[in-house]
């Protein structure tokens, strides 16, 4: 069985695990509004555990494409939920929405070919 196809191995999810936790702390640390404090921890957390789905079901497509949604939402978090004027809440999304686009372009290759792997029989 190769990596791609084995559970809780790939080091792309583990890497959205690790952003969404960060995403979702880094409010105790960083400067918040009311709406940045939320929207941060509730983008963190679905982060993260789609990021747990995808390590426990390795051939889910459809997580990466929600990474990659989630990741561009992070992005943008700043100017649609008004705190692009805190520096340390904005520039937190804008870095961890790039690397979860990232995370995501790079494991929907390796999903894709796990899920092909995985219809064959």
């Amino acid at each position: 069985m190769s990596q791609s196809v084995k559970a809780w191995t790939r080091p792309h999810d583990w890497a959205e695990v690790v952003l969404g936790v960060v995403l979702a702390l880094s409010t105790i640390v960083a400067e918040t509004s009311a709406a940045a404090a939320w929207t941060m921890v509730i983008l963190g957390a679905l982060i993260a555990i789609d990021g747990l789905v995808s390590l426990a079901i390795p051939d889910m497509v459809y997580g990466e494409w929600a990474q990659l949604v989630l990741g561009v939402l992070v992005f943008i978090s700043p100017w649609v939920m008004g705190y692009a004027d805190l520096t340390g809440a904005a520039w937190t999304s804008w870095v961890i929405g790039v690397l979860t686009v990232a995370a995501g372009a790079t494991a929907l290759p390796v999903a894709t070919s796990a899920h092909r792997t995985a219809g064959q029989h």
